[in-house]
C-alpha cells in the first residue's frame, strides 16, 4: 500500500482516491484486493490523524469481518467498478452506499467515506 507522493512501483497497483473528513488521499492498492482491506491497512499504516476506516465507531469491532453480511462498511463509489455483489447492485440502484468488503480493486476508482451512518452513528 502506498500513499500520495510515493511511486507505484508495480503495474499491479491501482490508484484509489479516498475522500474523507479532512480532504482526499490517493492510495496505490494491489490489483485484486478488497477495498475494505485496503482502507483498513492504510488506516493502520498512516499517522493517527488520518482515519480511513470505512466503519463508524460502534462498528469498528462489531462487524462481520468482510463477509458482506452486516452492511457496516459502506462507502460511496464516485467512480469505479460496477456492482457485482447482490447487496451492492441494490444499493447502487437505490442510491445507498456500497459495501467496501465486496468491492474488488480492479481499476482506478474514487470513493467517499461516510461521515454519518444512519443506524451506527458517526465516525468520530
Amino acid at each position: 500500500m502506498r500513499l500520495d507522493g510515493e511511486a507505484a512501483d508495480s503495474p499491479s497497483r491501482v490508484p484509489v482516491r479516498v475522500r474523507h473528513d479532512d480532504g482526499e488521499v490517493t492510495l496505490h492498492v494491489e490489483r485484486g484486493a478488497r477495498l475494505r482491506d485496503a482502507l483498513l491497512a492504510a488506516d493502520s499504516d498512516t499517522d493517527a490523524d488520518l482515519d480511513l476506516s470505512p466503519y463508524a465507531n460502534a462498528t469498528e469491532r462489531l462487524n462481520c469481518g468482510g463477509r458482506g453480511l452486516c452492511a457496516t462498511c459502506g462507502v460511496r463509489v464516485i467512480d469505479g467498478p460496477e456492482a457485482s455483489h447482490w447487496h451492492d447492485s441494490l444499493a447502487e440502484r437505490f442510491g445507498y452506499p456500497r459495501l467496501s468488503c465486496q468491492i474488488v480493486v480492479s481499476e482506478p476508482m474514487t470513493v467517499e467515506l461516510l461521515t454519518e451512518k444512519r443506524v451506527w452513528g458517526g465516525r468520530e
